[in-house]
């Protein structure tokens, strides 16, 4: 079944897919693996000391463009991480290249989750004016809510989140994500989630994106996700393919004595 599955994605990888995607978006913050989704956040942490890296793999289409972007992430505490996401744009429909504004978040976990009620954490955003002019939004603030519940095999998280743009004659940004895992095995999991959003240039939702994906524990502490995202907005055969990669480093064990 875990074969079957990378082979399905990274088939979609190799061959040259149909020019056909979704609008171009601002990347913003992007949870680290196994935190989240693909987009969508977890309310949970890393343990204290932890750090995290992954590199990231993103092709669409109509408006051609793929995207790489780097992530970081660490623990001061067991409940308070920092997160950082740096991407950048090449090959966009009309020539654009180069960096989009860098992403800076502080999650802090407020509730832990239970029995019957699920981990709860607030989510601040800084964006960092480090974009090209046409790919940036000359930076930004916001913030937002998470929450996570585990039922059996059965992972959710929700996500409620506000970004507000520098740059003048943009709109304040909204996001109203739903992700899911589910476990098959004790080192992978199917992805999905729903991403919503109204971004900074309308008034209105512009983006309704259905993400199917597969994560695997391919080493240990390094996690692979391949997924590829469709557009349900418009009813069109719109797509996104995605790859990640991160790797997290323990803190150092006690020695024995």
């Amino acid at each position: 079944m875990k074969k079957l599955l990378l082979f399905f994605f990274l088939s979609i990888f190799l061959f040259n897919p149909p020019k056909i995607l979704a609008s171009f978006d601002a990347k913003g913050l992007q949870p680290l693996p196994p935190y989240g989704v693909f987009s969508t956040l977890s309310a949970e942490t890393l343990k204290q000391n932890e750090i995290g890296f992954g590199f990231g793999i993103e092709k669409s289409s109509e408006p051609n463009f793929n995207r790489v972007y780097l992530q970081t992430a660490y623990a001061l505490h067991d409940k308070f991480e920092i997160n950082l996401t740096i991407p950048y744009v090449f090959n966009l429909t009309n020539g654009a290249s180069g960096f989009e504004d860098f992403s800076l978040g502080i999650k802090h976990r407020l509730v832990n989750e239970s029995k019957y009620s699920p981990a709860v954490a607030y989510l601040l955003i800084i964006s960092v004016n480090t974009g090209k002019q046409n790919l940036s939004t000359e930076g930004g603030f916001g913030g937002g809510l998470l929450l996570t519940k585990k039922v059996g095999p059965f992972k959710g998280h929700l996500n409620l989140l506000y970004t507000k743009p520098e740059r003048s004659g943009l709109k304040d940004q909204y996001l109203f994500n739903i992700g899911s895992e589910l476990a098959i095995t004790h080192k992978s999991q199917i992805l999905a989630e729903i991403i919503s959003r109204k971004n900074y240039f309308k008034n209105k939702l512009d983006l309704l994106e259905w993400r199917l994906g597969y994560r695997v524990k391919t080493g240990e502490d390094v996690y692979t996700n391949i997924g590829a995202g469709f557009d349900i907005k418009n009813r069109t055969p719109d797509y996104r393919l995605l790859f990640l990669i991160s790797f997290i480093f323990p803190k150092q064990k006690a020695k024995s004595p």
